[in-house]
């Protein structure tokens, strides 16, 4: 068995390096936090008023009753039949974030927004002691239940790593704080589950189980090359070193695709609802695409049946471009394809969710201009340069004056849903998002 690092003199000091805070139970919270009548009650949030639907959030007092993100609307109201169902709403939650982010900010730096409810910040030489970390948990917490609300709690973890800092918000909650010491690791841990560590999934831990590794016990009594070898790659050795407390260097990631999705009311799923649907969702990626000075080659349209739980999916590749125009006419030729496609079905065209995403993304770098502006407006050779610019005066047109003050096509007539900014737990949207 290879040495713990508490027993090998070849390892560096430990210290705690990182606190890290999880909002409990975040969209419920502050959905009670809105609204008094909610408060002590079981609510979960849901995307929209259909029980079809899964819940994206659970108050605490309806996760006693086992219901959690994931669970379908329908099962949450036979599991509790006192339950509140309350309808999304995201700039809210957006608005929250940026609020408690604020208040954080007053106690300590904030290193690293992970998602919309979770937070990172490194400690220093004078905040890493345990009284002094716990004391500064304590006072995060208090702020935010001040400042922001009483119904906004959290559970903090603190210790060498933000890995270890993650799992340690995990281990109490509601209203935790734990902290992982050094000298408890790795076996601490051990109670803990594979898929609890964040990047194993099912497939992973299948991979591991057939390498001989079932629980972190395991994963950690193999020498690092060999943790490596069970992972699959280098990230095995990296997991490795996390798990025994070594704080490594971030490694750099960078947005590889920018994408929406939808999920329709039951009365708005067909051909042209859906339809207008994806073109909005089109313009609302392209829109992204500029402020963030990117540029795609492909565009995938995907859906899902309401009939069936797997997805439909065709892309098209693109001109390196960031125009509207070009991407929603590469839509205009993906959309034949899905109509295709729900007609051969049983029960005709009904799509339950509609998204795209531009993928190949690469920053706009030293970008210059085109040969072809001086042209007439109309050569065909002028045409994608007098198109970027418009859809460029669109996004300035919109931010000032809010969503739909000006877009391409039909978005009224009541035939499409309301399409605002959807939060994805590992990504805030900015409030620009909102108006577009």
């Amino acid at each position: 068995m290879f040495p713990s690092m508490a027993e090998s003199p070849l390892f560096p000091p430990r210290p705690l390096r990182w606190l890290f805070l999880d909002l409990n139970s975040y969209f419920a919270s502050v959905e009670q936090q809105l609204d008094p009548a909610l408060r002590g009650k079981p609510v979960i949030v849901a995307p929209v008023g259909s029980d079809t639907t899964v819940a994206i959030a659970a108050s605490v007092e309806a996760k006693r009753y086992g219901i959690g993100t994931g669970t379908p609307v329908w099962e949450a109201k036979r599991l509790c039949r006192e339950l509140i169902v309350t309808p999304a709403r995201h700039e809210k939650y957006v608005e929250f974030h940026d609020a408690i982010v604020a208040e954080i900010w007053k106690h300590i730096p904030v290193t690293r927004v992970c998602s919309i409810d979770e937070v990172a910040c490194q400690l220093l030489d004078n905040e890493n002691s345990v009284d002094a970390a716990t004391a500064l948990a304590r006072r995060i917490k208090a702020g935010i239940r001040a400042a922001v609300g009483d119904c906004l709690t959290s559970s903090v973890g603190i210790a060498p790593n933000r890995l270890l800092a993650k799992l340690a918000s995990d281990m109490q909650k509601p209203d935790g704080l734990i902290v992982l010491h050094a000298e408890q690791l790795p076996e601490r841990l051990f109670d803990l589950k594979l898929r609890d560590i964040a990047g194993i999934g099912a497939k992973m831990e299948r991979r591991l189980a057939r390498d001989g590794v079932n629980d972190i016990r395991q994963l950690c009594e193999r020498r690092p090359r060999d943790a490596g070898t069970a992972w699959g790659g280098t990230n095995g050795d990296r997991l490795w070193y996390l798990l025994h407390g070594i704080d490594l260097p971030e490694k750099a990631t960078q947005s590889r695709t920018i994408g929406h999705s939808h999920v329709l009311s039951p009365g708005k799923r067909g051909v042209e609802p859906v339809r207008l649907t994806a073109r909005r969702l089109v313009l609302k990626a392209a829109s992204r695409l500029r402020r963030k000075s990117y540029r795609c080659r492909l565009l995938i349209l995907h859906a899902r049946f309401e009939d069936d739980k797997s997805n439909w999916r065709a892309s098209v590749r693109l001109p390196s471009t960031q125009d509207s125009f070009v991407v929603l006419a590469a839509l205009e030729k993906l959309f034949p394809r899905l109509v295709a496609a729900g007609r051969a079905r049983p029960g005709d065209f009904q799509i339950r969710m509609i998204g795209v995403t531009l993928a190949e993304i690469e920053p706009v770098a030293g970008e210059q201009d085109s040969l072809f502006a001086l042209l007439d407006p109309d050569d065909p050779l002028a045409r994608e340069t007098r198109t970027l610019a418009l859809s460029r005066a669109m996004d300035r047109i919109n931010r000032k004056f809010g969503r739909h003050a000006v877009s391409l096509g039909p978005l009224h007539g009541g035939r499409i849903d309301r399409i605002g900014s959807k939060i994805a737990f590992g990504r805030i949207p900015e409030l620009d998002e909102f108006h577009e």
